[in-house]
């Protein structure tokens, strides 16, 4: 993709939307942001970056096989959010969207409510399909240092 093209988060040009996101020239002021990035990152096959924007606690149980397979097996129409939620608490966001896609024969649509945490300044993906066992005692998946039950356990 040239940085003079529509980006695919529908937000403008590329290069002045995701693609300093992409590039870790800029980091996401909000979930949206964050969340329309990561669209755009399945749609350009950017997996490193899709990686490293989920919870730092989870990035070691990706699939990054599986993610790469989802990402380049469909053909990413357009992106609709309706709805973000900004402060659920200090950390925490909420962000709902559509993602329109065609894949093999099929045009499908993804309806997805999704969390976000930010940590260190930046926002993180709470994906809630990982299966991993985390007690509401050990340290939370974010890098917060706070015990689970006591940050994203409400989230996931």
């Amino acid at each position: 993709m040239t940085s003079s093209q529509n980006c695919p988060c529908g937000q403008g040009q590329y290069a002045s939307c995701c693609q300093p996101l992409h590039l870790k020239q800029q980091v996401a002021q909000n979930a949206e942001q964050l969340m329309r990035s990561r669209y755009s990152a399945f749609a350009l096959q950017h997996i490193d970056y899709i990686l490293h924007t989920t919870a730092i606690g989870q990035q070691p149980f990706l699939d990054r096989a599986a993610i790469t397979q989802w990402s380049e097996s469909n053909q990413w129409l357009k992106l609709e959010v309706l709805q973000h939620q900004p402060k659920l608490d200090k950390n925490h966001a909420l962000v709902e969207f559509k993602a329109h896609y065609y894949a093999a024969t099929q045009q499908h649509i993804h309806h997805e409510i999704s969390h976000f945490v930010k940590h260190a300044e930046q926002w993180y993906f709470l994906d809630p399909t990982l299966n991993i066992h985390t007690t509401m005692k050990q340290p939370c998946i974010c890098g917060s240092g706070k015990k689970f039950k006591q940050c994203c356990a409400q989230f996931i």
